[in-house]
């Protein structure tokens, strides 16, 4: 057995094999179990107003029960869009309840994004904070939602931080633009309403869909990767496996400045240590550095995830070494490579080791993760998880010894069912159960995995995935460029940042007009930070840009 998997030997006392991805037939199972052994205990934490198990409990058979009442069926799509509030995992459970899938939509989108995941993933309800919801008036009428649920960022702080949290977002901050959409409702509204209903709970089976989780994949156009309730199971159990000989049951208080809707979050935070009666203490935006410092600062945070940008920005911000962190035991990086030097500044200023890991939202997400009882190693995205396969291929699809260089490919129960109504999609990137990665990477002798390089053109903004055709077809749309190219070049603050070379078609185009068409159309991270002009794009013999020989030019610059 250790033959196949060299990195059992190098697991942490504790951490077993496999795990049984059929503990729970499904998510909900797993959370009805959670919500009786934790009643009492406070799941989640927003703005100092805290979520118990129970009241989760409750407040999510409400929201279920009100879906019902509007005529959602077992099968039908909910998108939820939304920053990190306490209405999310009372949305995410109500709508599991039920049978609903979920889909899961950056806040940030733009009304073009927004309409291309609504109408390929035929969501017919929505769960939207204001301060987004004048961007689907944009695009509902193109889509087949017909029940829309408006929240306010205060709604669930309780009176009176519910509405002073609501007159400075709306009045002094002026976050929410003027909407006019027909028949929403308020969140509060739903719970009320659901209140009169029973909830009839639905009765899902392992191989059963319950997550739209888009992503570019390995290629172009945003793909909805199918994840089933025996992946979502799978990978929650793997994850608790990994980490549970370190932590103590109904004990934890972690730290969630990552988003909900990324599926990193998603599944460590909102699943895995909630499993295990962790109080998650919610950060509704991460940029805000105060914010951040001051939730580590209100609780005794013993768990922290995030991105290599948001560590870094930490660690070089004044108050944070003032942060008591003497609780903090476990710190896990994921989205994006972690740097060395942030990673050890961190562990400088904190006492606590920086464990990098490595995931896919088409294997929910986590695949590798470093050893999290002082062996981890920096550099490396770590070992394997319980019951994972992983191997390196080359280009001829032979399986590489240790130190080979190649393409990782994946095996194990949280590879996803395959790409929503992408058939052809999914047989190219799952071959004979094992999910191609598309990412370049070697095995030490130890069973550590390192990445060497991306996804051949990916960028990789913060932990964000940007494709250089989406962001190549928007430039082309501009009436005054004649063709662009777009690529990834290093930047301090995010890991990387998009840069584009544009041939244009009128002379009269200028940098900051091409951004802020870029800026009308895309994703703050998708904007390119960079542009140059130039005559001509290298090209192969049959016409295609070569992007290649751009990031070369770059290096060599």
């Amino acid at each position: 057995m250790n033959d196949e998997r060299p990195w059992l030997n190098n697991y942490p006392n504790g951490v077993p094999a496999n795990v049984n991805p059929d503990a729970y037939p499904t998510l909900v199972d797993m959370f009805r179990e959670t919500f009786d052994k934790f009643r009492r205990k406070p799941a989640f934490s927003c703005m100092g107003k805290e979520l118990t198990f129970n009241q989760l409990d409750k407040y999510s058979a409400q929201f279920g029960a009100y879906l019902q009442s509007r005529g959602l069926e077992a099968g039908d799509k909910i998108a939820l869009m939304m920053p990190n509030l306490l209405q999310y995992p009372i949305a995410l459970f109500g709508a599991l309840r039920v049978g609903l899938v979920v889909v899961n939509t950056n806040p940030l989108y733009t009304p073009r994004e927004m309409r291309h995941q609504f109408t390929d993933s035929g969501v017919k309800a929505i769960l939207i904070a204001e301060n987004f919801a004048s961007n689907l008036e944009k695009v509902i009428g193109d889509t087949e939602i017909k029940t829309v649920i408006v929240t306010s960022i205060g709604e669930m702080l309780g009176f009176p931080k519910k509405q002073i949290v609501n007159f400075v977002v709306r009045r002094i901050k002026k976050m929410v633009p003027k909407f006019e959409i027909t028949n929403t409702v308020s969140f509060s509204d739903a719970l009320s309403e659901g209140k009169k209903y029973e909830l009839k709970p639905h009765q899902g089976t392992p191989d059963e869909v319950i997550l739209l989780q888009y992503t570019g994949g390995t290629t172009g156009v945003s793909k909805g990767a199918m994840l089933t309730n025996r992946n979502l199971v799978s990978n929650m159990q793997q994850i608790r496996a990994w980490m549970a000989p370190f932590l103590k049951e109904g004990e934890e208080v972690a730290l969630s400045p990552l988003p909900m809707y990324h599926i990193f979050a998603f599944s460590v935070n909102c699943l895995a240590l909630m499993s295990i009666g962790t109080l998650t203490v919610l950060v509704t935006n991460a940029r805000d550095l105060d914010s951040v410092i001051k939730a580590m600062k209100s609780y005794p945070i013993s768990l922290v995830t995030g991105v290599n940008t948001l560590f870094n920005a930490l660690v070089h911000h004044k108050d944070f070494p003032t942060v008591d962190f003497s609780n903090l035991k476990v710190t896990v990086g994921g989205g994006m490579a972690v740097q060395r030097s942030v990673a050890e500044q961190w562990q400088r200023v904190t006492g606590c080791f920086l464990s990098e890991g490595y995931g896919m939202t088409e294997a929910a997400p986590v695949v590798t993760t470093n050893p999290l009882d002082g062996t981890g190693k920096l550099g490396t995205i770590g070992l394997p998880m319980p019951s994972t396969y992983v191997r390196v291929v080359d280009s001829q699809g032979n399986i590489l010894g240790v130190d080979g260089v190649g393409e990782l490919q994946v095996k194990g129960p949280q590879v996803m069912k395959g790409y929503y109504n992408r058939p052809e999609e999914t047989n190219k990137t799952i071959v004979e159960a094992w999910l191609k990665t598309g990412d370049i990477g070697t095995m030490m002798q130890d069973g550590f995995f390192k990445i060497v390089d991306r996804k051949k053109d990916m960028i990789l903004v913060s932990g964000f995935n940007v494709f250089p055709n989406e962001v190549e077809e928007v430039i082309a749309g501009h009436p005054k460029v004649l063709e662009a190219a777009a690529i990834g070049i290093p930047d301090e603050k995010s890991g990387e940042v998009v840069k584009v070379f544009v041939v244009k078609k009128d002379q009269s185009l200028t940098k900051k007009e091409l951004i802020a068409y870029c800026r009308e159309n895309l994703t703050g991270y998708k904007v390119p930070k960079h542009v140059e002009f130039r005559d001509e794009l290298p090209k192969t013999n049959v016409g295609k840009i070569l992007r290649r020989a751009l990031r070369e030019e770059e290096q060599k610059a």
